[in-house]
């Protein structure tokens, strides 16, 4: 039985790449490729993938985001972060959100098919310098929280946003929340990181990786 595979990231060449590794197993099938979060939710929930193979830094919604809403519409479905960040910060948010691999896209030639063989095997798969014991940790408990200083999702989806340049109106647009509910996520957020300032939100977000700078 053949392994299916959804793949997201918003450069096709890399998604190009990945399923050109991919596919010269025989066992392996891409059975739908996304370039946004929102798109590779309805994919997840449409066809239902073995594994996810996605990339951490997306527009609008990063890689803990969208690795809780795949395993929301397909709980069934085993996500890897793919990602050019080596990082124990984001191993450990990714390991909160639910994902069970992260490779970095530096190794994909040599690690990918086995990074795939291993969820496919319900076995998690990790790459670089992460520490065991921290692997260890975050596996025996997944429900603890990751996020840096504790943000919500929600919140954090509203950092990133502000970040990127949207204004309070365009974030609510895009998440369909109200003016009002971006404005006390967004003073929430900004009260629990000790912040005053756009300007500081934006430098918090590039060095948390929330965006690219």
């Amino acid at each position: 039985m053949s392994v299916t595979i959804l793949t997201v990231d918003d450069h096709s060449a890399i998604r190009h790449g990945v399923r050109a590794i991919l596919e010269a197993r025989d066992d392996f099938a891409v059975v739908a490729e996304a370039s946004t979060g929102a798109e590779a939710i309805d994919l997840a929930a449409r066809h239902r993938p073995d594994v996810a193979i996605i990339d951490y830094s997306l527009p609008v919604m990063n890689g803990s985001q969208l690795t809780r809403r795949i395993r929301e519409a397909s709980p069934g479905t085993k996500v890897l972060v793919f990602t050019m960040h080596e990082s124990e910060a984001l191993v450990r948010e990714v390991l909160g959100a639910g994902a069970r691999g992260y490779l970095l896209k530096s190794d994909a030639d040599q690690q990918l098919i086995a990074a795939v063989e291993a969820l496919a095997s319900n076995q998690p798969y990790f790459t670089g310098r992460v520490s065991q014991t921290l692997l260890a940790h975050y596996l025996a408990h997944p429900a603890e929280g990751s996020e840096p200083a504790a943000l919500t999702a929600r919140e954090r989806e509203v950092v990133q946003l502000i970040a990127e340049g949207l204004s309070n109106k365009q974030v609510g647009q895009t998440l369909a929340i109200s003016l009002k509910t971006v404005e006390t996520h967004r003073a929430s957020a900004m009260h629990k990181l000790g912040l005053s300032t756009t300007a500081a939100l934006v430098r918090y977000a590039v060095r948390n990786k929330i965006i690219e700078p």
